[in-house]
């Protein structure tokens, strides 16, 4: 006749057992395991954090505390003057009173916000354009039939093996010719073509089952129809997805946007940025003006990625590829 043992005599049998080293859990072992594997990913993500928390205390540090050897990890006395400091006269010089972020630029209209509306305005007309662009080709290649498809697909990615610095200067010239320097035209038309959109739009697309499309014709939908109404829902998370990378490649991007532009007015966020570095080398006390503007120039990315990135990630597993 077999016995049945309480719970807590199971607990004092384990018990027992462990201490003479008869006995060892194994999801106790697979747990520290687990948490041995951690450690790698916890330093990755405080190496990740520690400039974004080094950006922010440095903002809020005084001219004297930034200026202290070794630096301090934590502000002793929070301050906004590197945004905004109200005991600022641009008519006299007081010690440890500095022009804050939105006080610079008196000349230009609407001040800093001026390179963040046109970073905005860039980045919007681009991401929208070159999502719709890149969708319609991505049909097009993906679910007809037409003589020189193939061709047209290996230009296509063929396209993506030349390196984009290629085209700076002809760019360039082009935009000269055309009278578009200086211009919101020299932003964003050259951008409008991208051939990894249309790759990984095309990837997503062959895992939609071409019957879809063929009875939405044969019930007589147009083919605008059958795109706005049967491939732009189904599109949803790949589109999530490219416009996460257009949209942070595009407001990152420095090089093309600071050659096409003559005037202050005109530039976007990496470009002030950079001449504001430039206007304060050598000055220690425009250190925490620099990290301020470095910190409102990377927030817009960072709220779009944690807001988007549920979507992001499917859109990545379901186009098939890694």
């Amino acid at each position: 006749m077999s016995t049945v043992l309480t719970k807590s005599e199971v607990k004092r049998n384990d018990k027992l057992m462990e201490r003479s080293g008869s006995f060892t859990n194994p999801f106790e072992r697979k747990s520290r395991v687990s948490k041995f594997r951690r450690v790698p990913i916890y330093l990755l993500t405080v190496v990740m954090i520690a400039p974004y928390y080094w950006m922010i205390t440095s903002s809020l540090k005084s001219v004297k505390e930034l200026q202290v050897v070794p630096p301090t990890l934590f502000p002793k006395k929070i301050i906004w003057g590197n945004y905004f400091d109200s005991n600022f006269n641009p008519t006299m010089f007081q010690q440890d009173v500095m022009q804050g972020l939105f006080q610079r630029y008196p000349d230009l209209k609407f001040g800093f916000f001026r390179f963040m509306m046109n970073s905005f305005f860039v980045n919007i007309s681009i991401t929208i354009s070159t999502l719709i662009i890149g969708s319609l080709a991505a049909y097009v290649v993906s679910k007809h039939r037409f003589k020189g498809k193939k061709a047209v697909y290996l230009v296509i990615i063929g396209s993506m093996m030349i390196p984009w610095q290629v085209g700076l200067i002809p760019g360039f010239l082009l935009m000269d010719q055309f009278g578009w320097l200086n211009t919101f035209w020299a932003y964003i038309v050259p951008a409008l073509p991208k051939a990894f959109i249309v790759f990984f739009l095309t990837q997503y697309l062959t895992s939609i089952p071409d019957e879809l499309v063929e009875a939405a014709r044969i019930d007589g939908a147009s083919e605008f129809t059958i795109y706005f109404r049967v491939i732009l829902p189904l599109l949803k998370p790949a589109l999530i997805a490219m416009m996460i990378f257009t949209a942070i490649g595009e407001w990152n991007n420095f090089l093309w946007p600071l050659i096409i532009t003559t005037s202050q007015d005109m530039a976007t966020l990496p470009v002030a940025l950079a001449n504001l570095r430039n206007s304060g080398a050598g000055n220690i006390g425009t250190q925490g003006v620099i990290m301020g503007a470095s910190l409102i120039t990377s927030i817009p990315t960072i709220a779009l990625y944690f807001a988007t990135q549920k979507h992001f990630i499917r859109g990545i597993a379901l186009s098939g590829l890694k």
